[in-house]
């Protein structure tokens, strides 16, 4: 038998693979040619990389940028510099109580052997031939608005210090409110080092030094300002040194007022034209904008015009007065800084007959005589009252409504008392309307405000006053302990007490109409499209402006319709100074500042609390309202929680009614103590004026777990009655343990209600409704101004403006303070 054959396949079933064809090379065989060398590119290519910059260009750059830069040096010296050059402006600061200014300018003077018996008023020129330069002098005394007011325009700040008696009080507080302001460039002296030993005086200055480094860190040195040497070097140093910019102030232009002359108008005796003489400085005055005067408000100009210089005899310079800028009428800015609200348009909400009266700035008084038993002193009117029923109008005018915020439960700290109930809001259901129907009704009483002149005893007054005061305080911590926390009344239905609240699913993406429900004054305002374009544009044409007013000229403004008593409370020995206005800067918005709580100042600071206001160059008497500084900016919906308190440690938004500024203008916010020296309480900057952002203020209903049955539970505490449930069964809650959760339903007749939440919660755990509602600030922007000794509200400030009378604006101020 033959053997069997082995079995195997065909050859034409064998697959067979075609070589690889590729001109190129793989990777795999690439790297292994190289045996791990990396092939590096040559650094010097044929051809120039398309940014590449030679040697010779970069050093070529670098000698045209230096060029720049001296060239800038020399006409900025060159502005101090020369037969009409324009001075220096040196504020000279009596730190301690036994310095005088006067003494101090007088070795200046002796030290270039010049007399100083020509000094007369709180300016004096000095001219240093051997520097070659002008020197004016602010002579000031221990005035804090006049320090603060002659540091805003001094390019150099002259601080005398006493080697015998240290810094007072209130030498801190101007330091500090110099360093807030912003300060020009900063020269420290001291006085009596004479009296000290020989062995001691270095360490009098180390000690001196070392404090005046504290406010400012730059300061290297403190010179004797009774050593002839020295002094002599304080001159050179003011002569030699480039003053320091201040931002803020070098954009706009601004005077130090040297002369005044004031001509009444024709038609009317009170008003006139008032013609201030000075160095034109930062940019170019424009006669179609308008200026500012402190203490007084914004003008405008007739004209500007040139104004000869004397010699030293007295004999004027042979030139004549030419009209450098005259104001054109269609140009020229009016004095027109609220709009006029129409009523009859749907833009804004209906005004109550109060709120018309106070916006009128008028008050309707009934004759005493008209009124039985009518006490003197006071204005009995007639106010409605929601009482339970049964109420008499005898009883029902023993309720006090507080204007205190939730401290007793039943009103706002915004000034809008929730006690009314409208018949016909469409949210109440007829079961809800006929239940406050039967619990509650509207009632008439008499009310009499107290008679202003009288005064209490001085024991009662003082016990008041710590009753106060211990209110605040308790207050304040139980803000800190439970913040926004309230309790629901008793005596009324939540749905009616809180009816302006609103809940909010998410507080930073939940939409909130900015145009929603807005008061009478936001009829008032003026409002940007874009504001920071706005400032972008106005900001670079005052800098791009050109007129025959150089800066630097000796010039004369012809400022129109000046009150009268703007000329007769002129002093020689004060500062009088004169502010540049961009366009739009009269006009009166929604300001916001961003403020930090000085850390020192003790006391609480309450929204809505009376404050001087510093914001660059103008002074104000106003109420701001705090909210939130929220991080990343505004957020999707531009919503921010009002706070009551600010803390320190933390930065805050400040909201306030005033005029526009442009620029990161400082501002700083100071406690009256009726003296000439206020509390500083806050300090920040200007951040914009927007009327759009929303201050939501923020209470939360709390409710404790009564019956736990794992994520549903028996809440009660939070309300009182079924239809309150019912009213807020829709808002969201929380637990301060971070469950969230819902109301179910209503169990029983007292408040009770079934809630499910998401996990279960825990016996000790604590419910929370967050209900939100907008509030604005008051309307209450008054001028500040100083007659030397004390901080008062300018009588030239329009009251109609705030509807009440300058007289009542300072009885509430003492009385807050």
């Amino acid at each position: 038998m033959p053997s069997e054959k082995p079995f195997h396949h065909r050859a034409t079933l064998k697959q067979t693979n075609k070589p690889f064809k590729s001109k190129h090379a793989t990777k795999g065989s690439l790297k292994d040619q190289a045996k791990g060398k990396v092939k590096r590119k040559p650094v010097k290519q044929s051809t120039p990389r398309p940014n590449f910059v030679s040697k010779a260009d970069r050093r070529n750059a670098a000698k045209l940028e230096q060029r720049k830069k001296r060239e800038e040096f020399i006409k900025a010296n060159r502005f101090f510099e020369g037969r009409n050059s324009t001075p220096k402006i040196v504020a000279v600061v009596p730190l301690s109580s036994d310095v005088n200014s006067l003494n101090v300018v007088k070795n200046i003077y002796a030290s270039v052997e010049q007399s100083a018996s020509s000094i007369s008023g709180n300016i004096a020129c000095l001219n240093a031939e051997r520097f070659k330069q002008k020197v004016q002098f602010i002579l000031l005394e221990r005035n804090f608005i006049d320090i603060l007011d002659a540091c805003k325009m001094a390019d150099f700040m002259l601080l005398i210090l006493s080697a015998k008696v240290e810094v007072d009080q209130f030498g801190e507080l101007c330091l500090k409110a110099i360093q807030s302001q912003g300060f020009p460039s900063v020269i420290s002296s001291v006085l009596y080092l004479e009296d000290i030993p020989q062995k001691k005086r270095n360490d009098v200055k180390k000690s001196l030094l070392s404090f005046i480094t504290h406010f400012f860190p730059d300061e290297e040195k403190i010179l004797a300002a009774d050593q002839p040497q020295e002094t002599l070097n304080i001159l050179r140093t003011i002569c030699t040194q480039l003053p320091k910019q201040i931002s803020w102030r070098e954009t706009r232009p601004y005077m130090l007022v040297e002369e005044i002359s004031f001509d009444n108008n024709n038609d009317d005796d009170n008003k006139g034209t008032l013609r201030v003489t000075g160095y034109a400085r930062g940019t170019a005055f424009s006669a179609n904008r308008l200026i500012h005067l402190q203490n007084f408000g914004d003008f405008q100009l007739n004209q500007i015009t040139s104004c000869p210089k004397q010699f030293k005899d007295g004999r004027d310079m042979l030139e004549d007065i030419k009209v450098l800028d005259t104001a054109n009428p269609e140009e020229q800015e009016s004095l027109i800084a609220e709009n006029e609200p129409n009523f009859m348009e749907n833009e804004q909400t209906w005004p109550t007959e109060e709120e018309i009266i106070c916006n009128e700035g008028h008050t309707e008084l009934m004759k005493s005589d008209d009124i039985p038993n009518a006490l003197p002193g006071t204005t009995p009117r007639k106010i409605i009252k929601r009482v339970p029923k049964g109420t008499s109008s005898y009883q029902a005018a023993w309720i006090v409504d507080s204007d205190d915020d939730d401290s007793d439960g039943y009103s706002d700290d915004d000034g809008d008392v929730n006690m009314h109930y409208e018949d016909g809001d469409s949210h109440l259901s007829n079961y809800e309307a006929d239940y406050d129907e039967e619990e509650y009704e509207d009632i008439e009483v008499e009310n009499k405000q107290p008679d202003l002149n009288d005064h209490l005893d001085p024991e009662e007054e003082d016990r008041q006053l710590k009753e106060y005061l211990a209110s605040r305080e308790k207050e304040h911590r139980d803000d800190l302990e439970f913040p926004d926390e309230v309790d629901t009344p008793l005596n009324i239905a939540a749905r009616i007490r809180f009816q302006k609240y609103r809940g909010l699913q998410s507080f930073r993406t939940s939409p909130w109409d900015p145009n929603e429900n807005l008061p009478i004054d936001y009829g008032r305002i003026f409002q940007f499209e874009n504001y920071k374009r706005t400032k972008s544009r106005v900001v670079n044409q005052a800098k791009a402006y050109v007129s025959g007013v150089k800066v630097g000229a000796y010039i004369t403004l012809h400022i129109a319709n000046v009150p009268k008593e703007v000329a007769e409370s002129y002093s020689p020995y004060r500062p009088f100074i004169v502010f540049g206005l961009f366009e739009y800067e009269h006009k009166t918005s929604v300001l916001n500042f961003f403020i930090t709580r000085n850390g020192e100042y003790e006391e609480p600071i309450k929204s809505k609390d009376p404050l001087i206001m510093h914001c660059g160059f103008r002074r104000y008497l106003v109420k701001p309202l705090y909210s939130q500084n929220t991080l990343g900016g505004k957020g999707t919906n531009n919503v921010h929680k009002y706070e009551k308190f600010i803390n320190p440690g933390r930065s805050y938004i400040a909201t306030i009614y005033g005029p526009i500024n442009f620029g990161n203008l400082p501002v700083t916010f100071y406690k009256d103590t009726g003296d000439n020296a206020p509390i500083l309480v806050a300090s920040g900057f200007f951040l914009n004026a927007d009327p759009k952002r929303i201050i939501a203020k923020r209470i939360i209903l709390t409710g404790y777990p009564f019956k736990i049955n794992k994520k549903s539970a028996v809440v009660r505490y939070m309300f009182f009655n079924p239809a309150d449930v019912l009213w807020f069964k829709p808002v969201q809650l929380t637990t301060k343990y971070g469950r969230t959760g819902h109301i179910k339903e209503s169990l029983g007749t007292h408040g009770y209600m079934k809630c499910i939440f998401d996990s279960p919660i825990k016996q000790q755990d604590t419910v929370m409704m967050n209900l939100y509602k907008r509030v604005f600030p008051k309307w209450n922007n008054t001028v500040m101004w100083c007659d030397g000794t004390k901080i008062m509200a300018s009588s030239q400030q329009r009251d109609k403006d705030i509807g009440i009378d300058i007289d009542d604006v300072e009885m509430e101020t003492n009385d807050a303070s």
